[in-house]
């Protein structure tokens, strides 16, 4: 791979073995491998309003996939954050698992000023032409007007989360430290550390003492795109700050564990993390 190339997947939390996996789009997913996994979770609408959606952000209009629960409102809300892939098949059936929990679900396509990666052909292509391009600062900015959309929509205000997988994983911890509104956090194998430049400023390592709300870290121990020395790093320095935060690490799980319709999933580290998500927003009040 080339140097420049690792520098940059480094930057934005994108593992190398995801990168050389290629992608290929089938079905609403974005494969890392082909065909589709046999283990795919496919979660049903029953008793759920769900669909493509939009918000209001810096003069555009975000797409974004919406779910939550047929009945009520006042709903608790979760901000759902796309892996490299986009807002695909996997991210939208997250979005409606959490609507049967009862919670308001939004997943913003947050790559949409720079492009639609469920176009592109490859993963090299993903990275190089859109994601190389999106400035944490524009996610960031995008993530607060979709919360404030969905207390528009429904959504409870006071009762505000995110979670995030391998990029969105690494934006996850970034967002933890900046809206103040936010009651808890659920990181999916997101990077901890990496090159900083004008697009990507920090890195979680770097806000680790500013964080504004509980987050649980969920990674595997077989992931040699997140060396576990960096994960004990976080670990220290989340406990030198004093802020309410637990990291759990899978020995045997690898990048993507979460990712049911590719080769990375490990279904027992999967389940254990989406029961551990559920108690963790129970537990502080979203």
């Amino acid at each position: 791979m080339d140097k420049s190339l690792k520098t940059l997947l480094d930057s934005m939390g994108v593992g190398r073995r995801e990168f050389l996996a290629g992608a290929t789009m089938v079905a609403g997913f974005a494969l890392a491998a082909q065909p589709v996994g046999a283990q795919v979770v496919s979660t049903d609408g029953r008793g759920i309003v769900e669909g493509m959606t939009g918000f209001p952000s810096a003069g555009i209009q975000v797409p974004a996939y919406l779910a939550r629960p047929e009945a009520g409102t006042n709903w608790p809300v979760v901000l759902v954050v796309q892996e490299i892939f986009g807002v695909h098949e996997h991210i939208r059936d997250i979005c409606r698992r959490l609507a049967k929990r009862g919670y308001l679900a939004l997943a913003p396509e947050l790559y949409v000023r720079q492009g639609d990666p469920k176009t592109a052909p490859d993963i090299p292509t993903i990275v190089q032409t859109i994601v190389s391009r999106v400035p944490d600062a524009q996610v960031i900015a995008d993530l607060d007007a979709a919360a404030d959309w969905a207390a528009t929509q429904g959504g409870d205000p006071e009762r505000l989360a995110i979670t995030g997988f391998c990029w969105g994983g690494r934006i996850t911890w970034l967002y933890a430290a900046h809206n103040r509104r936010l009651k808890a956090a659920v990181a999916w194998y997101g990077r901890l550390t990496g090159p900083l430049s004008d697009i990507t400023p920090r890195q979680p390592h770097d806000v680790a003492a500013l964080l504004a709300a509980p987050v649980l870290g969920l990674y595997g121990g077989a992931d040699p795109s997140i060396p576990l020395e960096t994960i004990e790093t976080m670990r220290d320095r989340l406990k030198a700050a004093g802020k309410e935060a637990e990291i759990v690490v899978y020995p045997e799980a690898p990048h993507g564990f979460n990712a049911d319709y590719r080769p990375s999933y490990r279904k027992d580290a999967a389940e254990d993390g989406w029961r551990r998500l559920l108690d963790w927003l129970s537990r502080h009040g979203v």
